[in-house]
């Protein structure tokens, strides 16, 4: 059976994966996008949309792990858009314009349905109404014997976690204290849901953390 995986989780010092004030000009929040230079400045991070350069080294290394070997993707409605409440129609496709980086079938958690949209690229996002069982049973079906990747956001991975979902988390904690935002981990017990950590490595841009059953 294909493993459930959070990773390229970005995270701050004080333990929040997304800033306050969330918005169309600040999709991660205020400030949120400084947690993310390990990622953003990665060779493979630039290779994905197309452009040549950024570094290499153990966060290139990380960041391409946190795209591969997936078969599907979940995400939260935040994480595809800024639109709130009842669709008003199918005009937003994203963030990531007509070739999004996920090449594979993406279920995005909503409370309103809409059709699915095919992308450029193999991306397909299926926007799933009855809950995140039921998204991550459509998604293990999807993926065959590939992962599931769930991609955030902070209320999405809390709900996965909670309910004992998730196998692996690969967390990137960036040198950056936000004071305010979603916490990741807040009353929620790592070790009774039986994590440990597994893997720790340190760079200038992140102390990447991989925590495994």
């Amino acid at each position: 059976m294909s493993r459930v995986i959070v990773s390229g989780f970005s995270l701050s010092i004080d333990g929040f994966g997304a800033g306050p004030e969330q918005s169309v000009e600040n999709p991660l929040g205020k400030r949120g996008g400084e947690m993310f230079e390990w990622h953003v400045g990665s060779r493979h991070f630039h290779r994905m949309f197309g452009k040549e350069g950024g570094s290499e080294g153990i966060d290139n290394d990380f960041s391409t792990r946190s795209m591969s070997g997936f078969g599907a993707f979940i995400l939260g409605r935040n994480m595809f858009g800024p639109v709130r409440g009842e669709w008003p129609d199918d005009e937003w496709k994203g963030w990531w314009g007509d070739n999004p980086p996920y090449h594979a079938p993406t279920f995005i958690l909503t409370h309103y349905p809409r059709p699915s949209t095919e992308m450029e690229g193999g991306t397909v996002f299926h926007f799933v109404t009855d809950g995140i069982e039921a998204a991550l049973e459509r998604a293990r079906a999807a993926a065959g014997d590939k992962n599931v990747k769930i991609g955030g956001g902070v209320s999405t991975v809390r709900q996965y976690l909670q309910a004992g979902l998730v196998d692996e988390m690969h967390l990137a904690v960036s040198p950056v204290v936000l004071g305010r935002g979603e916490a990741l981990f807040a009353g929620i017990d790592l070790p009774a849901l039986g994590f440990s950590v597994t893997e720790h490595v340190a760079t200038e841009a992140a102390t990447h953390i991989v925590l495994s059953k």
